[in-house]
């Protein structure tokens, strides 16, 4: 069981955000309806995601689609609670309640429960979750994966990873036959240009999510804005200003911009949407519909490289 590149669709929604406190069964029902009302047939989730609430509630949403319609990434290796937030109740630390496990026998378990609570019989992409201090373990559940995929549960084994150096180190090591990277091919942040193009020489299928970096290029100007899932640091709050001060001049809005520079690399096969309400996929979605100048990205162009210069040492 396999995909072809082409196949794919470009555009997708992934769950993260429709398991997070505040998402209501209504609110993520909705979103998810009017995104498969306007053609997104590309999902992506993961046992982490309110600890299995995301795949549920993805699950029910899809129920009304032929199953050869959609493409269905889910993850492995690590969870948490069944409809816990990332910061445990009683706890100030976050991710605290997570649980690390990349044995054989605990990914067959993840992957049998994904398969429950998602509905289907089978699962498309299945990414070895959150690697970076897993690098050896992990490599127990892509052998799990592969026994999974000869039972017709798995079709391709995946990374999907916030960071650059453990993908580029695991798809040295297995052969892989795709990644999700977030965060980190952004208009703040391209340190995955180069594995993403090596990915895709590789035959790779590569999927970029995190195109707003958890918030700040999702609206511009925003009084306390995130980064990397963090307040931003002042140094990222001003290029941001700079980066959404070049879109304007163009009469682009910053998460236009923010979206269409990641949709433009080609090596990236399908670019990830976060919505957290149907109005949200519209905006997205529109977002990228938008006619943007072709200077705007000469004129980014070139303040990314004033950006690296500056952060050269002397």
């Amino acid at each position: 069981m396999t995909f072809e590149p082409v196949a794919w669709p470009r555009v997708g929604v992934g769950c993260a955000s429709l398991a997070a406190p505040g998402v209501s069964e209504r609110d993520a029902d909705e979103t998810l309806a009017r995104a498969i009302e306007r053609g997104v047939r590309f999902f992506d989730v993961a046992p982490l995601y309110g600890g299995g609430l995301g795949e549920v509630r993805l699950g029910r949403a899809l129920r009304g689609l032929p199953r050869r319609d959609y493409v269905l990434c889910t993850k492995v290796g690590v969870t948490r609670p069944y409809g816990q937030p990332p910061t445990p109740p009683g706890s100030s630390t976050p991710r605290s309640g997570d649980r690390w496990d990349y044995s054989r026998a605990a990914t067959r378990a993840s992957i049998e429960q994904s398969l429950e609570r998602l509905g289907v019989a089978h699962i498309d992409v299945v990414h070895l979750h959150d690697v970076e201090d897993h690098l050896d373990a992990c490599l127990e559940a892509y052998a799990e994966l592969e026994a999974l995929r000869l039972e017709h549960k798995v079709a391709m084994i995946g990374i999907g990873s916030n960071l650059v150096a453990p993908v580029a180190t695991l798809i040295g090591r297995e052969r892989f036959d795709a990644l999700l990277l977030a965060g980190r091919y952004t208009l703040l942040d391209d340190s995955g240009a180069a594995l993403i193009a090596d990915a895709a020489r590789r035959g790779i299928a590569v999927i970029a999510g995190g195109a707003f970096n958890s918030g700040i290029l999702a609206r511009w100007p925003q009084p306390a804005p995130s980064y990397a899932y963090r307040p931003a640091p002042p140094a990222v709050v001003a290029r941001t200003a700079r980066i959404a001060a070049i879109a304007a001049r163009h009469g682009v809005a910053l998460p236009t911009a923010a979206l269409q520079f990641v949709a433009r690399n080609r090596a990236i096969l399908t670019l990830l949407l976060g919505p957290r309400s149907a109005d949200e996929v519209d905006a997205s979605l529109d977002a990228l519909d938008a006619e943007v100048p072709p200077q705007l990205w000469e004129d980014l162009a070139a303040e990314r490289d004033t950006a690296r210069a500056a952060a050269q040492p002397s």
